[in-house]
């Protein structure tokens, strides 16, 4: 966010290098256990819907809560590049890559403008394929065939069903973006090359009414003609996915806050569209930019959100504790201080990771370039540490508890279990523990490794503990209720 134009700036391409070699955190496995195919379709869970269920069951017959992580790149639906055609996403490289990293989400990138140049760099970028086929007769302003809206373009189609499939088949979920708000708003001239711009398309489609640049109109209600293709395109998505449970839907990636009502209306369109079908599935709406408001995703009838920095909600730092009303994906696009793009000093790492694990978030990372960033190769692989603590605990059944722990980063179940986060290891804390015999164990976040444990023996009240290590420092706690511990111990999760 920030400084707009910077956002995009580098080429999402060169991520390429990433996901054949991916440097590995101390102590991370050479790979993660095979994944299983993803379940679903996702819901809300019943008891918390901080989460979403895939219907399946824990132990006890309580509903398993998913816990969604991933890195997500610009090119891994459309390919992009700085020739026409662009070269080919190696997406199966791309898949190995998340596997690497044990992560379970992605979103899937789509970008309204067949060619454009974010003004800071000066990149010429190429996209395709796109959903409406280019038949002409007619050049569009990049000398292409004019793009006919009243069909669709097979090829799209055919690879977002092939792209879906493939991350079910390796256990991870996709988030469709629709539509792309932020280049209609920052890059520019970007009505001049616009589909819907009437000089590109065959229909006589124009979505600019009063003549004003940028064309926002084009995400709001004010024109029917643009509605109505875009609701077939829409359509067309859900009639090509439907029969997947791995998928979920977002409206659109940063459109302006006069989109509000048109993103409920697409939001409301998705769930009729879907109630007719076997299947449904979650839909999302993200953090409006710029000038976007929380409030507007929390009010909305979406079933996930991605919450940005605004006023004193500082989640580049220290989110704020999820509301229990929706799944919220904690999202590094939509962050100033965490963002990528904008400030690598600042960027996300593992400690921003395991923070918004913390405060009942599911973390995202809007992925770029470089292996050799410590930083972001740190995020990466705290996301899929993050994912296995996650599934290892009741999640469900915790809350985010900051006024049990000293450290305000703690996960507390009624059973007695705790999942806590210090900043820095060996500066000591306390945690409020009810009278009994706990066993605990602690992991190092920064060396991706477990560091022992043992047992203590609460009176009741404030508990002391303090990591035998420097760095970030996580301690897990259950009550030992004759039961013994679930699961394997931390020390054998990055092992």
């Amino acid at each position: 966010m920030n400084e707009p134009i910077k956002k995009h700036s580098l080429l999402s391409a060169v991520l390429l290098g990433i996901f054949a070699a991916t440097v590995s955190a101390p102590g991370e496995p050479a790979s993660w256990p095979n994944a299983t195919v993803a379940n679903g379709p996702l819901r809300a869970h019943p008891s918390d819907p901080r989460y979403f269920t895939d219907g399946t069951t824990n132990r006890d017959g309580s509903r398993k809560a998913v816990y969604l992580t991933g890195s997500h790149v610009h090119n891994n639906l459309q390919d992009m590049g700085e020739t026409n055609p662009p070269p080919a996403f190696d997406f199966e490289a791309y898949l190995g890559f998340l596997d690497r990293h044990h992560h379970n989400f992605i979103r899937l990138w789509h970008w309204e403008l067949p060619r454009w140049t974010a003004t800071s760099d000066g990149h010429l970028r190429y996209c395709a394929p796109y959903p409406w086929p280019r038949t002409g007769p007619g050049q569009a302003f990049d000398g292409q065939p004019k793009f006919n809206l009243h069909e669709i373009n097979p090829d799209y189609f055919r690879r977002l069903r092939a792209r879906v499939s493939a991350a079910r088949d390796r256990g991870i979920y996709t988030a469709i973006m629709l539509f792309e708000g932020w280049s209609l708003q920052f890059v520019t001239d970007a009505w001049g090359g616009h589909p819907f711009n009437p000089a590109n398309n065959v229909n006589g489609v124009g979505g600019d009414l009063n003549g004003a640049r940028p064309a926002l109109e084009i995400q709001t209600l004010a024109n029917p003609a643009i509605t109505a293709v875009q609701e077939a395109y829409v359509r067309q998505v859900i009639e090509t996915v439907n029969d997947l449970d791995n998928v979920l839907d977002e409206i659109s990636n940063e459109s302006h806050p006069r989109s509000t009502d048109w993103q409920y209306h697409m939001i409301q369109f998705i769930r009729k569209l879907e109630a007719a079908k076997p299947k449904q599935h979650p839909v999302g709406m993200t953090f409006q930019y710029e000038g976007g408001s929380n409030a507007a995703l929390l009010n909305s009838p979406a079933d996930w959100i991605s919450p940005g920095d605004e006023g004193d909600a500082n989640y580049s730092n220290d989110p704020p504790a999820a509301p229990a009303r929706k799944v919220s994906l904690l999202d590094t696009d939509h962050l100033a201080g965490a963002n990528n793009f904008i400030a690598p000093a600042t960027a996300a790492d593992h400690g921003w990771v395991w923070k918004s694990l913390l405060r009942g978030h599911n973390p995202i990372l809007m992925d770029s370039p470089g292996p050799a960033d410590a930083r972001r190769e740190s995020a990466r692989t705290a996301m899929g540490h993050t994912r296995t603590f996650a599934e290892r605990i009741n999640l469900a059944a915790t809350t985010p508890q900051p006024k049990l722990a000293s450290t305000r980063y703690c996960l507390a179940s009624s059973d007695g279990e705790y999942l806590i986060y210090q900043p820095k290891g060996r500066e000591g804390f306390s945690v409020e523990l009810s009278g009994g015999t706990y066993r605990y164990e602690w992991f190092n976040a920064a060396k991706g490794e477990g560091a022992g444990g043992g047992q203590v023996q609460a009176a009741g009240g404030g508990q002391r503990f303090e990591a035998p290590f420097e760095g970030g420092a996580v301690l897990y706690l259950r009550e030992d209720r004759g039961a013994g511990l679930k699961g394997a111990t931390i020390g054998a999760l990055a092992n």
